[in-house]
């Protein structure tokens, strides 16, 4: 040891060490595998700007791009009992609940709110795939049921967006159940005359495909959306014929009239505002406001004063 070490500490360590990177920066598209940035894709509506691939929305994110301003109210369901067959797999019923709900952040599949769109008010409900693959359970029947009340109440349109991967098998019969309290749900409004718009998003199966999914008035999918009842497997292995390309996708659905329409997620609030005007008889929505005119003082009252005479004219007075 010298007088250097003594006096002047190494720094090469500290240039080469490692820093710790938080793991949430950066997600990989499951379509064409590029790296985006959390904050681009954020602002992209987790849509993958490489390959346009729609990645799946948390209800409570659809619903901030969704409303004027992000702001809505979210609207009370009523809780059904937690484990009514006490079921058990390799896990507790109430454990996995748990464990979705911390993921989450949510309590169950599928979020109410009310606000508006464009100024024009709406009840809408949206599942959560990442809550237990948003399947149907006795609280989405209540949650659609609570919709359909509300709307109903305050005269007002529903639009529901889908995405879940059938019935909660947890809950057995009471799970399947819900299929035909849904549809009278959806009946509910038919009887009303209100508007019932459903959006199918990635992934709709199972059997909320044979029920509340495929009731709407209007039928919207996101692009490339998966949509069916059955799988495409299992269908194959029934029927023992190779299906075609695309089948079951969003695309092919359109073209052979099972959907509507298919829309970008970016444009889906404008296409909802056209559409549910045009059903309520309302006028085009207004895109924008011009700021109010700022307030003038009144000004003096004019005084009445006569020009000087030109020096012609005064020579011809003088005349």
């Amino acid at each position: 040891m010298n007088w250097i070490t003594n006096y002047v500490r190494p720094r090469i360590n500290s240039l080469f060490s490692r820093r710790e990177v938080p793991e949430n920066l950066w997600s990989k598209c499951p379509e064409c595998g590029t790296m985006l940035f959390h904050r681009e894709l954020t602002n992209n509506l987790n849509v993958c700007p490489s390959c346009d691939h729609h990645m799946a929305l948390t209800p409570r994110d659809r619903f901030t791009a969704l409303f004027d301003q992000g702001v809505f109210s979210e609207v009370q369901v009523p809780v059904p009992v937690p484990d009514p067959l006490h079921f058990r797999d390799q896990k507790k019923y109430p454990d996995r609940l748990r464990a979705a709900q911390r993921a989450t952040g949510e309590p169950e599949a599928m979020l109410v709110a009310e606000g508006e769109i464009g100024r024009t008010r709406i009840v809408a409900a949206a599942q959560d795939f990442s809550f237990m693959a948003g399947s149907m359970s006795m609280y989405v029947g209540n949650a659609i049921l609570a919709a359909a009340e509300r709307a109903v109440e305050r005269k007002l349109p529903l639009v529901l967006f889908s995405a879940a991967g059938g019935a909660r098998m947890q809950e057995g019969i009471l799970g399947l159940m819900q299929m035909p309290r849904t549809t009278i749900a959806v009946q509910m409004l038919k009887e009303a005359g209100l508007p019932y718009i459903v959006v199918l998003t990635h992934p709709t199966t199972g059997g909320v495909t044979a029920s509340y999914a495929m009731l709407g008035d209007v039928q919207i999918a996101e692009p490339n959306a998966l949509i069916g009842f059955a799988g495409a497997r299992v269908i194959e292995q029934t029927i023992r014929e190779t299906l075609p390309e695309g089948f079951q996708r969003s695309e092919y659905l359109l073209d052979h009239g099972m959907l509507d329409r298919v829309t970008h997620r970016k444009d889906m609030k404008d296409e909802l505002v056209t559409i549910l005007r045009m059903m309520l008889g309302e006028p085009p929505a207004v895109r924008g406001d011009l700021p109010p005119p700022e307030p003038v003082d009144d000004p003096a009252p004019a005084q009445d004063v006569t020009p000087p005479a030109s020096q012609d004219e005064a020579t011809d007075k003088d005349g």
